[in-house]
């Protein structure tokens, strides 16, 4: 029993050093702003956004690039419909700026196994940008959004940019949750892409060059694989490109994103991102992974154990319970995740949710264990399609 409980706290401090490893990195990533007096950038930019059955959520999208600050010929929008069964085709239709192309008329023979990946493959081979700019159609961005990455682009000419997501969420438990883990992964993403120690993205706010996607051959070779539109692709082209990756922290460039809205759909989607990481040329973040997996692990066997173990240990004059030491070393778990936590929240102006990160612990460490567990052996539902 001893072992367990030292086993955990090694995980635990180690742990605890990456993700303070992780603040540092985000506190010193510099805060790009548009220059006074305003420059004038001349970049086309394609903004691709595949789209199934988002009927309801493109409206506020394709209205937020409308007020775009960016001169409207200098950019287009083609929006790739993925079978979808709903209006999605007529809410397009209603913008007759932006472009419309049906995926099925680009697939012939039997079903793939990555509709989106397609997509975006089509939508690319029928732009004419320089740079792509990929978005999700559940999403919406500021006005100053395709301004700041253009200008960023021409000062700096990275051939990836990874850029900040954050969930638009309410008052509801699941959605504030959802918006806290998903805060900690845009921490870790922002720190790890700027110190260059391994690759994460998310595809609802993504630039890279067309040079750049052709020269890896877009998703060549990883086409079979249902997600990793995003990070897939990032590690082929930090592969061929190792010094062209940039991290954008703008408040200007920040893309709002909608929660799911139940427990079984936000598992469901976090089953769908494990799945994909042992396919991740880029092993660093395998193991990283493979560590927080296993703390998780420790966490939610110890308060288990202690049901059946009520044995205790000597420790500074006190004997301590199995379940003492566990509430030590969650307590210990929360506080360096929120000295993590705080600068990220700061940025995304979300430290008012805070609040709620330690009684979201708990669940936390549960979801982690089952969705890495199922993501690997699991099947899910992604847009109405079983995946393996």
């Amino acid at each position: 029993m001893i072992l367990l409980i030292i086993f955990t706290g090694f995980l635990l401090l180690v742990y605890a050093g990456l993700l303070l490893y992780y603040r540092v990195s985000w506190t010193q990533i510099p805060l790009f702003e548009l220059p006074v007096p305003p420059s004038k950038p001349s970049t086309f930019i394609s903004v691709i956004i595949p789209a199934r059955n988002e009927e309801k959520t493109l409206p506020m999208l394709l209205d937020s690039l409308l007020s775009q600050t960016y001169p409207a010929h200098l950019f287009e929008v083609i929006v790739i419909d993925d079978y979808s069964t709903d209006e999605t085709v007529s809410v397009v239709k209603k913008y007759p700026a932006y472009s419309i192309l049906s995926l099925k008329d680009f697939i012939p023979g039997a079903p793939i196994n990555s509709y989106k990946k397609k997509a975006i493959e089509t939508g690319i081979a029928n732009a004419t940008g320089e740079l792509i700019i990929t978005t999700d159609a559940d999403c919406y961005a500021e006005p100053a959004w395709l301004e700041t990455i253009a200008v960023f682009y021409e000062l700096h000419h990275p051939s990836l940019i990874v850029m900040p997501v954050a969930i638009n969420c309410s008052s509801r438990p699941i959605e504030i949750f959802q918006s806290l883990d998903f805060m900690t992964l845009q921490g870790i993403t922002g720190a790890s892409v700027y110190k260059k120690i391994h690759s994460m993205c998310n595809g609802a706010n993504l630039a890279y060059t067309r040079k750049a996607f052709e020269a890896v051959e877009g998703f060549k070779d990883i086409d079979r694989i249902a997600s990793g539109d995003d990070m897939l692709l990032m590690h082929k082209i930090a592969l061929a490109f190792p010094e062209g990756i940039s991290f954008l922290k703008s408040p200007g460039v920040i893309v709002q994103t909608q929660p799911v809205h139940s427990v079984s759909a936000f598992l469901n989607q976090r089953i769908r991102w494990a799945s994909k990481a042992d396919k991740y040329d880029d092993k660093r973040i395998f193991w990283v992974l493979v560590l927080v997996y296993i703390f998780n692990v420790m966490m939610l066997l110890l308060p288990l154990v202690s049901i059946f173990c009520d044995s205790r240990l000597p420790a500074f004059n006190y004997h301590w319970s199995i379940l003492e030491i566990w509430l030590l070393l969650l307590l210990f778990k929360t506080l360096v995740e929120l000295v993590f936590l705080y600068p990220v929240a700061v940025f995304f102006q979300k430290q008012n949710l805070l609040w709620l990160f330690p009684v979201a612990q708990p669940f936390h460490i549960l979801y982690t264990v089952i969705a890495g567990w199922l993501g690997k052996f699991g099947t899910y539902k992604w847009k109405g399609r079983q995946v393996k």
